[in-house]
């Protein structure tokens, strides 16, 4: 059985960081995509970046200098690290995954409907 489980997320002022974590079980460490994404009410949910276990990773553009993707070394911890957090980075974060192998994509997905495991999400608060 998948399960993803999000945490990090919290209250934080403009400026700050935060480490966002991903505890995945159930899969194949070695054959996996999987991607930060995340929602505020009322819009679809953004891909924020992804990460394959080969080490290939894709950035929004949105993304690039504030956000790092990296994994455990067992791979079976995927972490979002944020920082410089802005207002509008508040948002609900999820952490997805799916089963694939290198060559399925030319770089990992940051569309959501690329990806088949999700976690319940993390929140993340950014006060002016």
């Amino acid at each position: 059985q998948v399960q993803l489980v999000e945490s990090g997320g919290g209250s934080v002022e403009t400026g700050g960081s935060l480490r966002l974590s991903c505890a995945a079980s159930g899969l194949n460490v070695r054959l996996l995509s999987m991607g930060w994404f995340r929602q505020v009410p009322g819009n679809e949910r953004e891909g924020v970046v992804s990460a394959h276990s080969d080490g290939r990773t894709t950035y929004a553009d949105s993304a690039k200098g504030r956000f790092t993707i990296s994994w455990d070394n067992s791979k079976t911890t995927l972490y979002l690290l944020i920082d410089n957090l802005k207002p509008e980075d508040t948002a609900m974060y999820y952490c997805a995954a799916v089963a694939c192998s290198p060559s399925r994509y030319e770089s990992p997905p940051l569309s959501a409907d690329q990806y088949v495991y999700w976690g319940l999400g993390t929140q993340v608060t950014v006060s002016s």
